[in-house]
């Protein structure tokens, strides 16, 4: 039993990091698994519903932007990963993690560099991961419809910084990330 875990939204000013795990089913092959940033939207959301419909078992972790703030982005992440891996139904063996760093999951556990592009549970976590946080940005696109979160998904683009600009820091914003903590010091000193 291997865990493929990923996350996304290390980057975004806005909103949650979110972390996957998968345990897929060895006798249900799913064609056409792949780093979710590789696909069209079109081909993660068939996927993402072959991933539910068939996986041995799917946890999603993820952590606050107050979390992110109190902890650092790096230590936010590892946390949303220990919570994904420990939600899952079932106890894995080993845990695959995309990336240079593994966090303690008091499981065998090792990191893949591109593992989201080489290890077929870790492209499953990429792509529930990355489904999962971007039906977020589409709720909060609206709710707060302005800053335009349906398009850039809370990365930080021109848009993103002209809507800051223009209408504030919201309470789903990561106030430790510059542009946010810069924006906020220029608020507070009108």
């Amino acid at each position: 039993m291997v865990a493929g875990v990923d996350e996304v939204g290390r980057g975004p000013l806005v909103g949650d990091v979110v972390t996957a795990a998968v345990i897929l089913d060895p006798s249900k092959p799913i064609v056409g698994l792949n780093d979710s940033k590789k696909l069209s939207e079109k081909r993660r959301n068939a996927l993402y519903q072959q991933i539910m419909d068939n996986a041995l078992s799917v946890s999603v972790g993820r952590a606050s932007p107050t979390e992110i703030d109190e902890l650092n982005i790096l230590h936010a992440t590892m946390l949303a990963m220990q919570r994904a891996v420990a939600g899952l139904s079932i106890l894995p063996e080993r845990v695959l993690v995309d990336g240079n760093r593994v966090p303690d999951f008091g499981i065998a556990s090792h990191a893949i560099i591109k593992g989201d592009g080489l290890v077929a549970a870790i492209s499953a976590a990429s792509i529930i991961a990355k489904v999962t946080r971007d039906a977020e940005m589409e709720i909060l696109d609206r709710q707060y419809p302005q800053y335009g979160f349906a398009k850039h998904k809370g990365y930080p683009t021109k848009a993103h910084f002209e809507a800051l600009a223009l209408h504030g820091v919201l309470a789903e914003h990561r106030k430790s990330f510059k542009p946010v903590a810069e924006r906020i010091l220029l608020h507070n000193t009108l």
